[in-house]
């Protein structure tokens, strides 16, 4: 275990040490708000979101070989095109964090109907909590420092501002308002199966 902690702390295991990391954390998550949303009826959040964070794995995989390809095939890289190289970078990891808050903003919001405003506000953390989660997810890929604090800033603001003003996040990225869809509707499927065996 000890040899296995070394070889994965190396700085040549860097990128996988960072998704190990954020896979973890994500589960974490997860878990600690399905237990602190329990007693408060919205446990369901965190199962929203456990699907959010699925798809957007898949997202930055995808997104992230699509800009592997586009730079070998335009020969950029960090020594002969150290601007374009950079640029790229904090466009791409910018939208895919800002993205998130998109997804995250509405998909809270949907919880706080009928909740008190200590709930809401709790909920709203949580959202918050989980725009986090996601930045640990980008920077697994985009680790440079001047990603992570340009992407740390993004995501707080980004999501304070789609959950004053939900209708610049659907105008921006109303494509991930179905991110979970990606996947499959278990909402449906899994209270149709509750449904039909409590008949």
């Amino acid at each position: 275990m000890g040899e296995f902690s070394k070889w994965l702390l190396h700085e040549d295991q860097k990128e996988l040490f960072e998704v190990l990391f954020a896979i973890a954390l994500s589960i974490v998550f997860i878990a600690l708000v399905a237990l602190l949303l329990w007693p408060m009826g919205r446990a369901w959040l965190a199962f929203r979101l456990a699907k959010g964070y699925l798809a957007f794995w898949g997202m930055i995989y995808l997104v992230n070989g699509v800009v592997i390809i586009l730079r070998r095939i335009f020969r950029v890289d960090i020594d002969s095109h150290y601007d374009v190289y950079l640029i790229s970078g904090l466009v791409v990891s910018g939208c895919l964090q800002a993205g998130w808050s998109a997804f995250a903003a509405p998909t809270v919001q949907a919880f706080t109907g009928g909740a008190p405003v200590w709930m809401i506000w709790t909920l709203y953390l949580v959202g918050l909590l989980s725009c986090y989660v996601a930045y640990t997810m980008v920077s697994a890929y985009y680790w440079g420092q001047i990603y992570r604090l340009v992407n740390l800033l993004l995501t707080v603001v980004s999501f304070i501002v789609f959950s004053v003003w939900p209708a610049s996040g659907r105008a921006l990225f109303g494509w991930l308002f179905n991110l979970d869809g990606w996947l499959f509707n278990l909402d449906d499927w899994l209270f149709n199966l509750g449904g039909a065996l409590a008949r």
